[in-house]
Formats: C-alpha cells, sequence, structure tokens
C-alpha cells in the first residue's frame, strides 16, 4: 500500500548525527574497514564510530560511510585515504553542523606514511630514509626501488 508520496525516506540510511568529528562519505564499498585501519581506529580507545557498508549511491552503485566522534583527519591521512577512496568527501562537523566539505585529492608523492613491501628496498633497512611513494593512477610505485603496489595499499600503512 503506498502513500502516494515517496516511499525513499522509509528506507534511508539512519545513522546518528555526529556533534563534532568527521563524516568520511562517498567510499568505495567495501572499503570502510581499511579507512579505519588507515586512521587506526579499532575501538580500543573508546572511540565513537558509526559505519556503514555497501549502502545505496547516487554518484556510487554502493559506498560505504565512516563517521569518527571528535576528530578531525590530518592532511597525512587524507592523503593516504585518497589512495583507497579516490571519490571520498570529507565533512567536518561542528556542534552538528558541517563546517567544512571536500572532496579527497591524490598527492603526487606519499613520504613515511606506506612502508615499501621489498625487504631489500633501503627505505625497509636500518637506513635513517623515511619512504617515498609516487602515485601513479593505479597505485603508488616507491622512489628507491621502483616497486609499483597496486592491490592492498592499506596493508602497508605505517603505525
Amino acid at each position: 500500500m503506498s502513500n502516494g508520496g515517496d516511499d525513499r525516506s522509509e528506507h534511508e540510511l539512519r545513522v546518528s548525527k555526529i556533534r563534532n568529528g568527521t563524516v568520511i562519505d562517498h567510499i568505495n564499498g567495501g572499503q570502510a574497514l581499511n579507512v579505519l585501519a588507515i586512521l587506526g581506529i579499532d575501538g580500543s580507545e573508546g572511540e565513537e564510530i558509526s559505519v556503514g557498508m555497501n549502502v545505496p549511491s547516487d554518484r556510487l552503485a554502493r559506498k560505504d560511510i565512516v563517521k569518527v566522534e571528535g576528530r578531525e583527519l590530518s592532511q597525512d591521512e587524507v592523503d593516504v585515504l585518497s589512495l583507497i577512496a579516490p571519490d571520498a568527501t570529507i565533512n567536518i562537523v561542528r556542534e552538528y553542523d558541517v563546517v567544512e566539505k571536500h572532496r579527497v585529492e591524490r598527492p603526487d608523492v606519499v613520504v613515511g606514511v606506506l612502508s615499501c613491501p621489498n625487504d631489500g628496498c633501503i627505505s625497509t633497512g636500518e637506513e635513517p630514509v623515511d619512504s617515498r611513494f609516487e602515485v601513479v593512477d593505479d597505485g603508488v610505485r616507491c622512489s628507491y626501488c621502483g616497486t609499483i603496489v597496486r592491490e592492498g595499499i592499506a596493508s602497508l600503512i605505517e603505525t
């Protein structure tokens, strides 16, 4: 039985608003847990987190959404996030209002945030060298040894 109006409101995602923090929206479906890993969030410190996975989206077929109460992301976190969620939008919320909204932008280079999977790379040894990866169309390339990583980037994040 229809009420003749739009029934969409009965089917919308219901996730509570956050007072202060960050909403990461338009994450590619299935990537929310990798986003939490990038941010170093596992719930052990009592963070208030809302996660929606594989929900309907106008821009993407399915999307994930992550809301983190009491935390605003650093530029380094946003840069790495852009590698696995290139279509994401970052909303900064203060007193329940979105005060900043921007799309992630893929950087040209990420330094000191990923570890090279090549055990022979100078950046993985005892040398005092920060890792450095150039961002390419389909992944990242180590600036020292040339190793290209296309999948599993989240597992290389230095914690």
